[in-house]
């Protein structure tokens, strides 16, 4: 059966990128959940030689730009991060207590990986990834301002840099919740 979704052909290359939940279930509308994200794409800027560019966690998936320290795999980032943050964010609404919707999502997540052999219990990622490799300026800043204004489409904020969960505050150089390597 051929493999679904995009590939990273040059591992080196920066690439806009999008992460959904299953179902388009809103995990992120939490900020728990969104703080366990943010934390991991961290540990790999420390730890994995990740470059994050640009970035939007909105409720239900993520965009990102990114790119990787030569000699490392964007593919290894890919899958370390959705196989941490899909652990530690399952744990969480397994055991925290206080999450209401705690049955109705962990039957969700059971339901998906139902469908797929490489699941064991619960799934919360979409295995298709969309992944497109930035070979322009004029491309790159389509995506930019793409990922700035998602929360602004959604009517979450009127203006890109006050969504807290976007890299719009690092371009306009007023706050950031997490180091961006800004492109422009």
């Amino acid at each position: 059966m051929p493999r679904k979704g995009y590939i990273i052909h040059n591992q080196q290359a920066v690439y806009y990128m999008t992460f959904t939940i299953v179902g388009w279930i809103d995990i992120f509308s939490r900020q728990n959940y969104r703080d366990i994200f943010i934390e991991s794409l961290k540990y790999c800027q420390l730890n994995k030689g990740l470059h994050l560019h640009a970035y939007v966690i909105m409720s239900n998936h993520v965009h990102l730009i990114a790119s990787v320290d030569e000699g490392v795999s964007l593919s290894n980032f890919v899958r370390d991060c959705k196989k941490f943050t899909a652990k530690q964010i399952l744990d969480n609404i397994e055991n925290s207590g206080i999450e209401s919707r705690r049955d109705w999502m962990l039957h969700q997540f059971k339901y998906y990986a139902s469908r797929h052999s490489r699941n064991e219990k619960y799934q919360l990622w979409e295995h298709d990834n969309h992944f497109i490799e930035l070979s322009s300026s004029a491309f790159t800043q389509q995506k930019i301002d793409y990922i700035h204004q998602n929360p602004v489409k959604a009517g979450l904020v009127y203006r890109a840099e006050d969504y807290v969960y976007s890299s719009a505050s690092n371009y306009a150089e007023i706050d950031e919740i997490i180091h961006v390597d800004c492109l422009y």
